[in-house]
């Protein structure tokens, strides 16, 4: 890109911050952007952070209009608590892998294959599925809450079957788990990880569930990103190898500046999420111009589907 180029970039950046600015303003409208979106739409948002607790966010405001940077299955859930709100997605094509790896017709015939389990989802799920699950799971409260089911419950997790492996072998469980990954996490080659421990020998490795086994038994702290921004943030040690996309290092140096951070593919997009990076400031702003795309849902699958997130809060 020539000088020319990169200040005509940063003119229109700047000019779509303002518009989005006064369109939130004039709208009554809140953004929510997740860790793993492009810097300059977490720069524009009200609240930054995973889905869930976006999603309670802008419960806790009186906007009228909730506009999700993320991911679709994320304004679904948004939209489940807040069915009163209008929720803008900035592109529809924004879906998920891990919740498109299990449809809610296919998960209606695993329980009835397991009709003597309970159905555990992780929230990166649609909302049709959470409408079919009997408790509902983040991978920070994950561990919590599984703990406090009755030891002889039998219990199916869906989608994620790295999270779930991981859950097993921390609580000693045998649940049954969906065949589903993240395309990111699962990606991660522990090569990679070696190289990177042999470039910066003295750095602490933390690193997301959502990961296959043979990475997490290599790192120093598994946890969700926001357990991750916590850990650093508290840690004495300077320096850091961050298993997981590489969107929330943003977040992380804000947070940190005085600490040293280095993703694991240092932010080579083939190993980021191509999903959360459609969320840019031009569709954000068309989409608040425009009070469009409108994520709408079925009244009884919402009322459904907020069952097993109310039971979770309830036990959260």
């Amino acid at each position: 890109m020539s000088k020319q180029q990169h200040r005509e970039t940063n003119m229109d950046k700047n000019f779509l911050k303002t518009e989005i600015s006064r369109l939130k303003a004039e709208k009554n409208a809140v953004i929510l952007a997740h860790y793993y979106t492009l810097p300059e739409v977490q720069e524009v948002a009200d609240f930054v952070g995973d889905s869930l607790g976006l999603a309670q966010k802008a419960a806790s405001t009186d906007a009228g209009i909730i506009l999700f940077a993320g991911v679709h299955f994320m304004a679904e859930t948004a939209k489940i608590l807040n069915p009163t709100r209008k929720v803008l997605v900035p592109d529809m094509r924004a879906g998920c892998v891990l919740a498109d790896s299990c449809k809610a017709a296919k998960l209606a015939e695993f329980k009835e294959r397991h009709p003597d389990h309970k159905v555990l989802s992780y929230v990166n799920c649609s909302a049709a599925v959470k409408a079919l699950s009997d408790l509902i799971v983040t991978s920070g409260n994950a561990l919590k809450l599984v703990n406090q089911l009755p030891e002889d419950e039998k219990i199916v997790f869906v989608p994620d079957g790295n999270l779930g492996d991981y859950i097993n072998r921390m609580t000693g469980r045998e649940m049954v788990l969906w065949d589903g990954a993240c395309r990111v996490h699962d990606r991660y080659e522990t090569e990679q990880l070696d190289k990177m421990k042999e470039l910066h020998p003295d750095a602490v490795v933390v690193a997301h569930p959502e990961c296959r086994r043979e990475m997490l038994e290599k790192v120093d702290f598994v946890g969700s990103t926001a357990a991750m921004l916590n850990f650093i943030s508290q840690s004495e040690d300077k320096e850091f190898i961050v298993v997981t996309e590489s969107g929330i290092l943003y977040e992380m140096q804000k947070r940190n500046p005085d600490k040293v951070l280095h993703a694991l593919y240092n932010g080579d997009p083939k190993h980021d999420c191509v999903n959360m990076k459609k969320n840019n400031l031009q569709n954000i702003y068309d989409a608040l111009l425009n009070e469009s795309p409108e994520l709408t849902m079925d009244e009884e699958i919402r009322q459904k589907a907020f069952l097993p997130i109310k039971r979770m809060l309830e036990m959260s």
